[in-house]
């Protein structure tokens, strides 16, 4: 395939989202959504990516240039329409060859064969290709006016007549075309419209009168949904989640409530996991085959090997990596900590900063102290420790391998292999007393009452 340069327009503000946070940075499935758009260009291979951002908006050319290192960035300074923020990237597309694709940055659904689908036209023969779709309710979206397989000009919804507006085959969101036929055409558009704004649409009846061939490729409604509200937002978020579910399940994972599991876009799940409801995946997480993940889990950055089991109620932060046939049980939580094959983290504890041996179990109420305020250090326990319940390990210590910690401890000092540790003070048991204290507990509430009266 010829080289491919694809322009994302990236400028606009978004104001229906009511938000101080670019629309293109809402996250759909734990990606901004400009971030699905490039992505979805770069798998259809393009081989120059193009942003046009708003002026001063370093976050969203930062997010484009954390996918696409080496994209080439502009900046719209006037709002004038989508041709004139397409021309504002003329350094690049004066001299380029091949295909020249522009696409709307605001489309979290798009994914490569969307693209491909487009510049397989222009393969073909075709001088241009405009993605269309034929939504349910037309309104606000440009017309296309076609004979047979060719696409004559594309109408905006406040431009078209009460007939035109009758057509249900609209503009989605990519318009690509052979580099010297947007060349001979971007710079005719003008602005003598309803909006009175330069529209990038116009250069398909230009490419027309210059005797240029344009069609039109088709694709899905939930493929090319934008996004310009907080309920779009999140009709997208749900169309998309349900697309990870299904992958899920087709790959050979089971889903309980597959309603209530929620995935992050780059989630990896393998072969025989359960997942129980209400399962929530931040980005960065791989879980290995014959995982059993219980319900009510929080799971991010993270790593789960072959056997393991999580939950419920467990949180794995970003970190986390579980070795084969470990478990780590309700109420726990593990921070950039390895757990090692088939050791245990069963119930209420903290674990974080720290590497579990093998094999070795970590009782109920364990927290691994590991910030002093100012800094983090490392807890290290050896392969078939044992660490009683309620026990405190301040960092940074290290429990060599099969040795007890007693339960109630709070340990500052290195414990060696084999060796017992254990800080509990001396218990005293006086004979008769608790009557005693709950006489007196009693006489101070009496008086507290009669205070408050």
């Amino acid at each position: 395939m010829a080289h491919i340069t694809t322009i994302v327009l990236a400028a606009g503000d978004g104001t229906r989202m009511r938000s101080s946070l670019p629309k293109l940075l809402h996250p759909v499935v734990g990606m901004p959504i400009v971030g699905h758009v490039v992505h979805a260009a770069k798998d259809a291979g393009s081989d120059t990516i193009v942003g046009v951002t708003a002026p001063n908006r370093q976050d969203v050319q930062d997010l484009i240039r954390s996918i696409a290192p080496d994209a080439q960035l502009f900046e719209q300074t006037e709002r004038l329409g989508t041709a004139h923020a397409a021309q504002t990237a003329r350094p690049v597309w004066q001299n380029a060859d091949g295909i020249i694709a522009v696409v709307y940055g605001d489309h979290p659904l798009l994914h490569g064969d969307i693209f491909t689908r487009v510049f397989e036209q222009l393969e073909a023969g075709w001088d241009a290709c405009i993605l269309g779709f034929q939504p349910q309710d037309p309104t606000g979206y440009g017309r296309f006016i076609v004979e047979e397989d060719r696409l004559l000009d594309i109408v905006e919804h406040k431009d078209a007549s009460a007939e035109q507006r009758e057509i249900t085959l609209c503009n989605a969101c990519i318009l690509a075309f052979k580099a010297d036929a947007f060349r001979q055409t971007i710079n005719r558009v003008k602005n003598d419209n309803a909006q009175g704004e330069f529209y990038l649409t116009d250069i398909v009846k230009l490419a027309n009168l210059a005797g240029l061939k344009v069609t039109y490729a088709l694709a899905p409604e939930n493929d090319v949904m934008g996004v310009n509200s907080r309920t779009q937002l999140a009709a997208a978020e749900g169309i998309y989640q349900q697309r990870l579910r299904n992958k899920a399940m087709e790959n050979g994972a089971t889903l309980r409530d597959p309603a209530t599991t929620y995935f992050s876009h780059d989630t990896k799940i393998g072969r025989d996991v359960t997942i129980e409801p209400g399962v929530v995946f931040g980005p960065g997480v791989t879980v290995h085959d014959d995982v059993y993940i219980k319900a009510y889990s929080h799971i991010e950055g993270a790593t789960i090997s072959s056997g393991a089991i999580v939950g419920p109620f467990a949180r794995l932060r970003p970190g986390a990596q579980l070795a084969e046939k470990s478990r780590v049980g309700n109420f726990c939580e593990v921070k950039n900590a390895q757990i090692g094959e088939g050791a245990k983290v069963n119930h209420l504890s903290y674990v974080g900063d720290a590497t579990i041996g093998g094999a070795a179990n970590i009782g109920a109420g364990t927290i691994t102290c590991n910030y002093d305020g100012f800094n983090k250090s490392h807890t290290q326990i050896g392969e078939g420790a044992f660490i009683g319940s309620n026990t405190a390990l301040v960092a940074p210590v290290s429990i060599g391998a099969r040795a007890i910690v007693a339960a109630g401890s709070t340990i500052v000092r290195d414990v060696e292999a084999d060796e017992l540790a254990l800080t509990r003070a001396d218990q005293s048991n006086r004979s008769g007393y608790a009557p005693k204290l709950r006489a007196r507990a009693l006489a101070k509430k009496n008086k507290n009452s009669k205070k408050q009266g």
